[in-house]
């Protein structure tokens, strides 16, 4: 299997969506999908190809080490291929490679002393960005005065023995914020809010709501077993105004998104609301879908912080009878309890 379907097959295993694994890795969606396809043109180079394979891999509970070393077997291959794209028969190729066998280990010896050499540079600059911030701010120590008067960096640099003397932890705080590629995590990771409890909900709040019999079948996560609302001879619900589903997540809560699964046909149009009482009047809608099916991912503009929320449809898609009804069995809210 290739790094790609393994990496895709990961992410279906683990019931990640790829903009899941993109909040979590790091790495946009369209790379993503690139790289499940083996294609890593977006990647920008096989640094940055590793770094995103090694993210994704971690994202979706794979181990990143098989799959480094079948990218680096692979790129090898490119790179000691024939330069005019194919010229060269099978049996030239082969006979070249039987009779110049050390090449392919003298050019991955190169690529350590370069590595090594890139290594050492960081390292250098790691120690002389130390030194230069302990010389400016200084510890109170009294021969920080005399040591003035010699230039710590100049003296660094020139005799490479004193390195040992920089804890690692201080190398690394005073690199990281200039050296470091990768891209800053997010201070706090969003993740998923449990509701207390689900009910049927109308214009008048839980006492006309569909159903509220099964109400809990919308968090059931089977297509087969949905909560499903009454049937309604138009799409606008006879003119009732709307029916939904209430949430409570048992105290305020900062939200970020809400993910939908329909059942059935295509058509809904929904609003998402948000507040602190369970009154429609008092929930403000926070984003909404038109025609929606299936599964559905809705945003927030901005993160709202509320403990009830509404999933208020206003128009019910059609049903195989030729009336109208709406059919949930999933909903997933995420944010920061």
């Amino acid at each position: 299997m290739s790094i790609g379907a393994t990496l895709a097959a990961a992410r279906r295993r683990s019931g990640l969506t790829l903009g899941e694994v993109s909040e979590r890795a790091g790495v946009t969606e369209p790379i993503i999908r690139g790289i499940e396809q083996d294609d890593y043109a977006a990647c920008g180079g096989d640094s940055i190809a590793r770094a995103h394979i090694r993210a994704i891999a971690g994202a979706v509970g794979e181990d990143p080490v098989p799959l480094m070393d079948e990218y680096d077997e692979r790129w090898g291959s490119a790179e000691d291929g024939p330069a005019d794209g194919g010229a060269v028969s099978s049996g030239m190729v082969t006979t070249l490679a039987e009779t110049f066998p050390p090449d392919r280990p003298a050019r991955t010896r190169e690529r350590r002393r370069v590595r090594w050499s890139a290594a050492l540079g960081v390292l250098v600059l790691a120690v002389l960005g130390f030194a230069s911030y302990e010389f400016v701010a200084g510890v109170g120590r009294a021969h920080h005065t005399a040591a003035a008067t010699t230039p710590r960096p100049t003296h660094v640099a020139s005799h490479p023995a004193t390195l040992p003397s920089v804890t690692p932890s201080a190398q690394v705080t005073s690199a990281q914020p200039s050296l470091s590629p990768t891209p800053s995590p997010t201070p706090v990771a969003a993740r998923t809010l449990t509701p207390a409890s689900v009910a049927a909900f109308g214009p008048a709040g839980t006492a006309d709501g569909d159903n509220p019999q099964i109400a809990a079948r919308a968090l059931s996560g089977d297509p087969a077993t949905p909560w499903t609302s009454q049937w309604y001879a138009t799409s606008d619900l006879n003119g009732k105004g709307g029916t939904g589903l209430l949430l409570d997540l048992g105290r305020t809560v900062t939200i970020t998104s809400v993910r939908l699964s329909l059942a059935g046909r295509p058509g809904a149009d929904l609003q998402v609301r948000a507040g602190g009482s369970p009154v429609l009047s008092e929930l403000r809608s926070v984003a909404r879908s038109s025609g929606a099916g299936g599964t559905i991912r809705l945003s927030l503009s901005s993160p709202v912080q509320a403990r009830y929320l509404l999933i208020w449809f206003t128009v019910l898609p059609p049903d195989a009878s030729g009336t109208y009804q709406v059919n949930v069995y999933d909903i997933t809210v995420r944010g920061q309890p």
